[in-house]
């Protein structure tokens, strides 16, 4: 994939904020939140200025028992063509299960059977977009007690199966390796990076011993840390910062870009 460099979460409450900043090459939007057929306008003139736009989804399900709903996937295909998107990303979660939402991104139970199920449903996904498909990681709080696969050797198997893209965050490994003890670094190693599409990263908070990852706060040292590790493992074509409510300032945003641009390069630095 051609390089996306370092880009942002675009959302509506920041619209004017990366209109004005520098140093950002991308973007992403959640594909829930636009309409295909009317995009906001800042979107408009970022796309008008070069920059790619990337439609995230939340809501697909593709770990799901049924079958993704095509209603959802043609919903998905239309951001990708109104934005003349390179690819389209979404999560390997369960959201929901005989028509009940589940309200959050929960972890797939990684199973054998489990990994026939969701192949289907990527299979499927793929053949109903006209770009690429990326699937990320999640955060999870708790896990499945019959796991009989590691997130990472599941996404392993699921890329060497389908061909899917991955989506990488840090900042969720990050959380898997505080609440569930899994060693984000370990991850890493087992990883297909070279199926690398791009790589998020995020801050969160700690509350009683557990990390929340709400996109909220600046990211914590040890999510730039992992952002470093995988760098000195494959050359991310892109890299994008999430930030999804009570949004600072301009600088601190700024800051956040210059941060990761930082992790990035001491990939090549002895340790």
């Amino acid at each position: 994939m051609a390089g996306l460099g370092v880009g942002i979460g675009w959302r509506s409450e920041l619209d004017l904020t990366i209109e004005r900043m520098e140093g950002v090459d991308f973007l992403e939007v959640v594909a829930e939140n636009i309409r295909p057929a009317q995009l906001p306008e800042s979107l408009r003139v970022l796309r008008e200025r070069g920059l790619p736009v990337i439609p995230h989804g939340v809501s697909l399900g593709v770990g799901d028992a049924e079958p993704p709903s095509p209603a959802r996937l043609a919903h998905l295909a239309a951001c990708a063509q109104a934005l003349d998107a390179p690819l389209v990303s979404e999560h390997l979660a369960f959201v929901r299960g005989g028509g009940v939402e589940a309200g959050h991104l929960l972890p797939v139970p990684r199973t054998r059977e489990s990994l026939r199920v969701v192949t289907e449903n990527v299979r499927r996904a793929q053949d109903a977009l006209p770009v690429p498909l990326a699937l990320e990681n999640v955060a999870a709080i708790f896990g499945w007690p019959d796991d009989e696969l590691t997130e990472a050797e599941f996404l392993t198997e699921l890329v060497k199966a389908t061909g899917v893209g991955l989506l990488v965050d840090v900042a969720n490994l990050y959380t898997n390796q505080v609440n569930l003890k899994l060693p984000a670094v370990a991850a890493l190693d087992v990883l297909p990076l070279e199926h690398l599409t791009y790589v998020h990263v995020a801050g969160g908070y700690e509350h009683d011993g557990i990390w929340h990852d709400t996109h909220t706060k600046v990211a914590p040292q040890p999510v730039l840390d992992l952002l470093t590790e995988l760098c000195a493992r494959a050359t991310p074509p892109g890299v994008l910062l999430e930030w999804d409510d009570d949004y600072p300032s301009d600088a601190v945003l700024a800051n956040e870009l210059s941060r990761i641009r930082t992790a990035m390069s001491l990939a090549g630095e002895p340790r």
